[in-house]
């Protein structure tokens, strides 16, 4: 049997297996010193209460009870103010543009997220996220300092140190990592507790981004300015045609006051959790609920054209003498609004509410434009912020006597508020061809062209007004009928609704009377079918410009007028002040015309009417 020959191990080979072992020795020891490590971190909060001395420990509670009631408040701020503590610089409005940079609401500040400068400039001022962890950082820092922790003073020694704190603001949750030294001594014992954490629970963050995608929806999609125009369609008159011989009018304070009425109600019926089909409900990108507030009695403005002060009035067409073939008469209307309005927009879940007011703003009875990217000045040249030329602006009466004013510079579509007084030393912003508007309770506006170039300096003399009872006379009696009373100017005019409006505010000047007497009439217009023409081309000579006449007949329907002209007139007169500043009231004496039973007859009334003349009595 052959014996095995033992196998021989060289020296290098069993250094390199000693080698191999105490490498992965090495590894091991590694692995374990590094999950050591991350099992320390993981624990650390554990491990540091843990060494925190019993007798110490409610008062490192304490403290972080006040840290969590501080994160709290601050986070209760930030969804009562758009996302902001320390509010932005205030900006205020104008009376073409009401919105300041903040909406009052019950008594709280809240900034606009989207407004118009008194100067006409779009703005937007959206918070970020970023920004809010920011402003909760710094309320935290100044709240924490006055944590009380009176119930632990005796027998306590507490230093505090200075707070350093980072916010977090998640979905549902808010994370608070505060460095802060809290020196705490009790007897023996003393321990330094360096860092403090909470979680508080808190929907800001949710609520915050359920908030923007409103704001962006609103900025593409401009729904709430579409609610507006159809507030305005329903309740204000617009555009349109009536049937009627005699004139229409409205009172511009009662549509402006319908119109804030409906607007405050139907803004407030308008939610994301209505029904389908129901004409309130706003289809938005967020689960949340999203109501909407507007009230009469923040700033606004409504302005409407054409009007004469507050009177809406639509001119009769077909009762002229040169229509006489028409045969039937129609008022056709229509007036262009300037409508701008706050809407707070509240998003809440539960009992927290995120909230952030947005201006709606209609141009010409149209919705704004939307807004694409930043914001910046694109309507505006910035001519209000570039007052550079001093300017001196004296302001008396027709008596030299020094008049308290208001003045303006308007240029390029934009006007500027100069200042307030009778000597004024303002500087202007630089144009050519503006106007300087100055306005004073009790007289005339004035507007003169003036260049603001250079320094210069300019006077007004402001004719006083003076506020008159008009008494109306028909053929020497009085009349407390329908009548429509204008007195017309080049620069200045004023019409009133008689009865109803039985004051005027006249300056000196030479204005045109007219004076318009409606009576009740019954004449009725039977249907009318009139015949109409046009040329059209020819089927196969069209290209050689040869047409052919095509007629077609046009149906009016029956018409029953109601009200026709039966008494007044025109004429010139040149009103004095020292008419006017000697008298109460003004005594209008005007003629009847035939009362009329036929169109042709109202027809005559309106050419009897230019040969009427108007007598004035001022007593």
């Amino acid at each position: 049997m052959k014996n095995k020959e033992a196998k021989q191990v060289s020296p290098h080979s069993a250094f390199l297996q000693n080698r191999r072992g105490q490498v992965t020795i090495f590894i091991i020891i590694a692995i374990l010193i590094v999950a050591a490590v991350a099992l320390f971190f993981v624990l650390r909060e554990k491990i540091v209460k843990e060494e925190i001395p019993l007798n110490i420990q409610p008062i490192e509670n304490n403290f972080l009870s006040c840290l969590e009631e501080d994160t709290l408040t601050g986070a209760l701020v930030l969804e009562s103010q758009g996302g902001y503590i320390e509010l932005p610089d205030y900006e205020f409005g104008s009376e073409y543009m009401p919105f300041s940079s903040q909406l009052d609401f019950l008594g709280n500040p809240i900034p606009y997220w989207y407004y118009i400068s008194g100067n006409n400039i779009e703005k937007e001022q959206v918070p970020s996220k970023e920004f809010m962890e920011e402003q909760l950082e710094d309320f935290i820092e100044e709240k924490i300092n006055l944590c009380v922790l009176s119930n632990y003073n005796s027998g306590y020694e507490i230093t505090k140190g200075i707070p350093n704190a980072s916010v977090e603001i998640k979905e549902n949750e808010i994370k608070v990592d505060l460095n802060m030294d809290l020196d705490v001594g009790f007897n023996e014992s003393r321990k330094l507790i360096t860092n403090h954490k909470v979680i508080v629970k808190s929907n800001l963050g949710k609520l915050y981004d359920s908030a923007k995608k409103v704001y962006d929806f609103e900025q593409e999609n401009l729904f709430l300015e579409k609610y507006a125009i159809d507030n305005l369609r329903l309740y204000a008159p617009v555009d349109g045609v009536e049937l009627t011989c005699s004139p229409l009018q409205w009172n511009a304070d009662d549509v402006f006051d319908e119109l804030e009425q409906a607007t405050e109600i139907n803004t407030l019926a308008l939610s994301n959790l209505r029904n389908k089909d129901d004409y309130f409900k706003v289809d938005l990108p967020v689960s949340e609920k999203v109501g909407f507030i507007n009230s009469r009695n923040w700033p606004k403005t409504f302005e409407v054209l054409p009007s004469e002060e507050n009177l809406l009035l639509a001119n009769p067409i077909g009762n002229q003498p040169e229509l006489g073939a028409l045969g039937f008469c129609y008022a056709p209307y229509h007036f262009v609004y300037n409508i701008k309005y706050p809407v707070l927009v509240q998003v809440s879940e539960e009992d927290e509410i995120f909230q952030f007011p947005f201006a709606v703003v209609i141009q010409g009875n149209n919705p704004r434009k939307p807004l694409n990217g930043t914001v910046i000045g694109t309507k505006t040249f910035g001519l209000c912020e570039n007052k550079v030329n001093p300017v001196d602006v004296d302001i008396y009466d027709t008596n030299l006597n020094p008049v308290n004013a208001s003045v303006y510079y308007e240029c390029f579509g934009e006007r500027c508020k100069i200042g307030q007084g009778y000597s004024l030393h303002e500087n202007f912003p630089q144009c050519v061809n503006g106007y300087i508007i100055v306005k004073a309770d009790g007289f005339k506006k004035s507007r003169q062209l003036f260049s603001s170039i250079s320094n210069a300096s300019i006077s007004f003399y402001l004719d006083k007004t003076y506020d008159l009872l008009i008494e109306l006379k028909l053929d020497g009696n009085d009349y407390d009928g329908k009548a429509i009373i204008s007195f017309i100017s080049d620069d200045d005019s004023k019409t009133i609704v008689y009865p109803e409006q039985k004051n005027i505010k006249l300056s000196e000047n030479s204005y045109e009377v007219e004076v318009y007497i409606y009576k009740n009439s019954s004449i009725e217009l039977g249907n009318i079918t009139r015949e109409q023409c046009v040329d059209v081309p020819q089927s196969f000579g069209g290209i050689f410009g040869l047409t052919k006449k095509k007629c077609f007949n046009i149906e009016f329907p029956s018409q029953l007028v109601s009200n026709a002209l039966a008494g007044g007139g025109k004429q010139e007169h040149y009103i004095l002040e020292s008419d006017l500043e000697n008298a109460n009231k003004i005594e209008i004496n005007v003629e009847s015309l035939p009362s009329p039973d036929t169109i042709e007859q109202i027809q005559d009334n309106y050419a009897l009417f230019e040969n009427k003349g108007v007598d004035l009595n001022f007593k």
